[in-house]
């Protein structure tokens, strides 16, 4: 083959070779943002949370791609994974659940980070204020009414001493045993109490408290509602009822009762709080956000816990319920 066509098989390779590159820059540059989402381990609420943002922004006409991780409760996982996402720049970096979130937090200045199911942000060093912050971080808390679920479960049975189990590295487990201490003192309630560092700890730490407690309550802590089914088996053997800060995942388990926020209603609300700033809203004059509405909290009756019990649940309470559980069946 002479010299000249050569040249010219050469010019049309490189030019085909251009065109092709060209196109997949395109392509590339027509893919969707992406929003990363870390979460500390894989429960009904945290699912819910997860689920209702993708939803919120999909309604919202919003055509995100998703980058959903799951740290299976190990912080070093947590971290990362918030690497991961800032080297892969995605355009939001969510953390449900505070570990998470801290771990976004220490590793993101540069990319708007959204915390959800946080239960003190400015305690966990997420934000500085409750206020509007400044920097590139806001986002949901769910401090969940500690005060008004213990006062339900005073009104279900008579209770003189109540245990809790909680993790002592989960800054908002640590927070929410505090508030349950103060009531507990308050009321005369003597307050027995178990600390766990991991979900495998749970049974065990339960089963050691159980025989000296009239009720146990179970608040927002991630570790604990992992291992919730165990606590509650600890429990319903020695007929002490369960009182949890979280329907979403007491159902289908034996509790009692349970009482709190609806986490896929939360994250409905984080992914619009998202939307807003895609919109132009400056992230660092957004306060901490609350779920404030009374409608967001659902109730949680199982009347086949009551029977086993002898307890007898109050008509004005069952009438409150937005979920009865009665024969193995929801029923309302």
């Amino acid at each position: 083959m002479n010299t000249g066509k050569k040249m010219l098989i050469l010019a049309v390779v490189l030019s085909v070779a251009g065109a092709a590159g060209i196109a997949a820059a395109g392509i590339q540059e027509e893919r969707e943002p992406t929003i990363g989402i870390s979460k500390i381990v894989s429960h009904p609420a945290l699912d819910a949370v997860e689920q209702g943002i993708q939803d919120e922004l999909a309604d919202l006409g919003y055509a995100f791609q998703f980058d959903l991780q799951n740290a299976n409760g190990d912080f070093t996982a947590a971290t990362q994974i918030a690497t991961k996402f800032r080297t892969d720049r995605v355009a939001y970096a969510v953390g449900i659940a505070t570990p998470t979130a801290q771990a976004l937090v220490n590793e993101i200045t540069d990319i708007p980070v959204i915390y959800s199911a946080i239960t003190d942000p400015v305690g966990a060093g997420l934000v500085e204020t409750y206020d509007a912050p400044g920097g590139n971080v806001t986002g949901y808390s769910d401090m969940t009414p500690v005060e008004e679920q213990l006062r339900l479960l005073m009104e279900l049975t008579d209770i003189s001493s109540l245990g809790h189990v909680y993790a002592s590295g989960e800054a908002n487990a640590v927070v929410l045993a505090e508030v349950a201490k103060e009531f507990a003192q308050a009321n005369g309630i003597e307050f027995v109490e178990a600390t766990v560092t991991s979900s495998e700890e749970v049974r065990s730490a339960a089963q050691a408290i159980a025989g000296r407690v009239d009720a146990f309550y179970v608040s927002t802590d991630n570790t604990v509602v992992s291992a919730l089914s165990a606590l509650v088996e600890v429990a319903n053997n020695a007929g002490v009822p369960v009182m949890s800060a979280d329907p979403s995942s007491a159902e289908g388990i034996d509790v009692l009762a349970a009482q709190g926020f609806s986490y896929y209603n939360m994250g409905r609300f984080t992914g619009r709080l998202i939307a807003e700033i895609e919109e132009g809203r400056d992230i660092g004059s957004i306060p901490v956000q609350y779920m404030t509405d009374p409608a967001d909290l659902d109730l949680l009756i199982n009347l086949d816990v009551a029977d086993a019990l002898g307890i007898e649940i109050p008509a004005h309470i069952l009438e409150q319920a937005t979920i009865v559980v009665q024969d193995g069946q929801q029923v309302q």
